[in-house]
């Protein structure tokens, strides 16, 4: 089969783009022929279909002039450059099956034109609640929200939830004529890697006879299992508000002599390197920013216990997975998709977010007994190879696909 991967990015800027480039290769080495679609970018892997693709834009932070606003308001409600450079590429490619990820604002839905007109079936994996949600993650200046859900869009604006009450009233606008225009509509089927996520779509009524649940899966061969015991704690992701970094900062202050690693890179760093040394603890929050993927598996080898101190809904998140493939027990807040992953006492904990004190109590008998974190992590890699292996998600995303090929027409 030919497959085409569309997102904005396509370098590995985050989850999304992980899975993106893992499940390219994961059917690659199944005999399918992948191509990939986005946004030009100067961190972009090299693409052979680079000279199609729109030219690079960033919405964070807002453009000063007023001519830059307005480029950014067309571009995120319809892109005429990204309908052109993707029909251009299905013209070229003719892919059998057309896979979108994270389309939104450096995209936008015009892209789904193309593919409708050709009768191209379309298949999306949701890695946020974009649809249900203007400004992506159900967060009001950082405190959980669903003002918007389901389809009360203006909310979004009324609440200035990203901190700006013109981009957040943009934000829902988009998302509001998006909605009435069923600018969606071409996708045959969404794939939910949580259960979490696909409630709030079915809440939020986002085409729910067409949502699939599928779990994220880990590469167990590329992840090695550590074979011995470990020490410190371990962060690995974007560094960004919504993470909660800065709750495990604090929570290793509280631990005499804990280490935490912080392995990627976000708009929070400077930020979280004060906060270390503010608190006295500079020498033991260790910054490493962006590691490749050999890199961050000895760093999660090395360690004894990852944390995702989210104070978001997170999705499925990649960085628990990688850890439990990486021999290592979770603790993580009880919000989103994580409860899923975790059982506590067997291959990690659940805390509540934005609570350091619970999340070193949590942390601290994990990094006292390095023999105890080892056992959990020997689970949760067990785990991993039942639940989350290559090939049963290349198994449940062909059938999948499938379904969306079947029910394909041509617009």
């Amino acid at each position: 089969m030919k497959i085409l991967h569309v997102n904005k990015f396509l370098y590995r800027r985050g989850g999304a783009e992980g899975y993106l480039f893992d499940v390219a290769q994961l059917q690659r080495d199944a005999g399918h022929d992948v191509a990939f679609f986005g946004m030009s970018h100067p961190e972009n892997d090299p693409m052979p279909y680079a000279g199609s693709f729109p030219r690079h834009v960033e919405f964070e932070p807002t453009p000063a002039s007023a001519r830059g606003k307005l480029e950014n308001v067309g571009r995120m409600v319809w892109s005429t450059s990204a309908a052109r450079g993707i029909d251009e590429v299905l013209t070229a490619f003719r892919p059998d099956l057309v896979h979108l990820h994270n389309v939104y604002h450096q995209l936008s839905p015009s892209i789904l034109r193309p593919i409708a007109k050709r009768g191209i079936p379309a298949v999306m994996t949701l890695h946020d609640y974009k649809l249900t949600c203007p400004t992506y993650r159900f967060l009001d200046k950082g405190s959980l929200c669903e003002a918007c859900v389901p389809r009360r869009f203006w909310n979004a604006g009324l609440r200035a939830c990203n901190g700006s009450r013109a981009a957040s009233a943009m934000a829902g606008l988009e998302l509001g004529l998006h909605t009435l225009a069923g600018a969606y509509r071409p996708i045959g089927r969404f794939v939910c890697p949580s259960r979490f996520l696909e409630s709030k779509m079915r809440a939020g009524k986002v085409f729910p006879e067409r949502l699939r649940w599928l779990p994220n899966f880990v590469d167990v061969d590329r992840w090695r299992s550590k074979v011995q015991p470990g020490d410190g704690a371990v962060f690995t992701g974007r560094l960004s508000d919504e993470k909660g970094v800065d709750v495990a900062v604090r929570a290793a202050a509280r631990l005499e002599g804990a280490t935490l690693d912080v392995a990627g890179d976000g708009p929070a760093r400077a930020s979280l390197e004060r906060l270390a040394a503010e608190l006295g603890v500079a020498d033991r929050v260790r910054f490493h920013g962006r590691l490749a993927t050999d890199e961050l598996g000895m760093l999660l080898r090395r360690a004894a216990v990852a944390v995702v101190p989210s104070r978001w809904y997170e999705n499925q998140p990649l960085a628990v997975l990688e850890a439990f493939a990486s021999g290592l027990p979770v603790v993580g807040t009880d919000l989103g998709g994580i409860p899923e992953l975790i059982e506590p006492g067997v291959d990690g904990a659940r805390v509540p977010a934005d609570d350091p004190a619970a999340l070193a109590a949590a942390l601290a008998p994990l990094l006292g007994d390095p023999e105890l974190a080892f056992t959990m992590g020997k689970v949760a890699r067990a785990k991993v190879e039942r639940d989350h292996g290559p090939a049963n998600h290349l198994e449940g995303l062909l059938r999948i696909y499938d379904e969306a090929r079947r029910t394909a027409v041509a617009a």
